[in-house]
């Protein structure tokens, strides 16, 4: 018998792959008997997503699952779930691998990033997505990775926006070049990839899209060569998920909005170069 029933809207089912993501946690999660209050609440990112969260906080909700978020405020939402005791979990597109973040103290692309970026000499990364997909949504999928991994990015600023992509430069804390490609394009798999380069080597990571059957996989190189880590066959979608369940099995709230504030704040200072 599941723990927690799920309602999702249609919106949600569609982009985020709810229905498999439960049915791949069976012992936890499962659906809402129709017409009767559900555990989580599982929503789209679009526009007004954060008011949608706020009123399935207020309406009982024990948690909330929002999928692809698009950069908004999130203090009042952040106030609500404080006050009602809910978790709200971001389900990122591609920031919430287990191999950009894991949860478990296993090495991951955050660790391996962060402890090089003293020595860094460029992060250069480029997203991809199918012809026709939002070159601002992109943006934000892409931005998001990039913090989840390397923290914050200064004076950043967008040198080319039109319907086949973008490009944006900023800099890293210790002063070194960060620049971001966007590509829409049927020639590549969709993904995205992090390259960080350093006096020694640096750190490679590429990250496919949720719904894709291969994992992500993150390279170090160094004095020592060239090391491939732990490779984790889970989906960003089903890391959301478990997140989720271990924050409401152990009483915990996510630090999701938080962190995603940092995205929300950076997108709103965006300004053509």
């Amino acid at each position: 018998m599941s723990t927690y029933t799920v309602t999702a809207t249609p919106e949600a089912e569609e982009s985020g792959a709810v229905a498999l993501a439960v049915a791949s946690l069976p012992a936890t999660f499962g659906p809402a008997p129709a017409g009767g209050a559900a555990d989580i609440a599982v929503i789209a990112g679009g526009a007004g997503w954060t008011a949608e969260a706020v009123r399935a906080v207020r309406s009982g909700s024990r948690g909330v699952l929002v999928v692809d978020p698009v950069p908004e405020e999130t203090a009042q939402l952040a106030d609500a779930a404080q006050a009602a005791g809910a978790a709200v979990v971001l389900d990122l597109h591609w920031a919430s691998s287990p191999a950009l973040v894991g949860n478990d103290g296993a090495p991951d692309a955050r660790s391996a990033v962060r402890g090089a970026l003293g020595t860094a000499s460029l992060l250069d990364s480029v997203a991809t997505a199918a012809p026709g997909t939002d070159v601002r949504q992109l943006l934000a999928r892409h931005l998001a990775a990039v913090l989840a991994v390397c923290g914050q990015l200064q004076g950043a600023g967008v040198i080319r926006s039109n319907a086949t992509g973008y490009a944006v430069s900023a800099t890293l804390a210790n002063g070194a070049p960060f620049t971001a490609q966007g590509v829409l394009t049927a020639a590549r798999p969709a993904g995205v990839a992090i390259h960080l380069y350093t006096a020694d080597g640096g750190v490679d990571v590429r990250v496919p899209d949720p719904d894709a059957a291969w994992p992500a996989e993150v390279r170090v190189t160094g004095a020592q060569g060239e090391l491939l880590l732990p490779t984790l066959y889970e989906s960003a979608h089903r890391a959301a998920w478990r997140r989720l369940k271990n924050h409401l099995s152990a009483g915990t709230r996510p630090e999701d909005l938080a962190g995603f504030a940092r995205l929300t704040d950076l997108s709103a200072t965006l300004r053509p170069t």
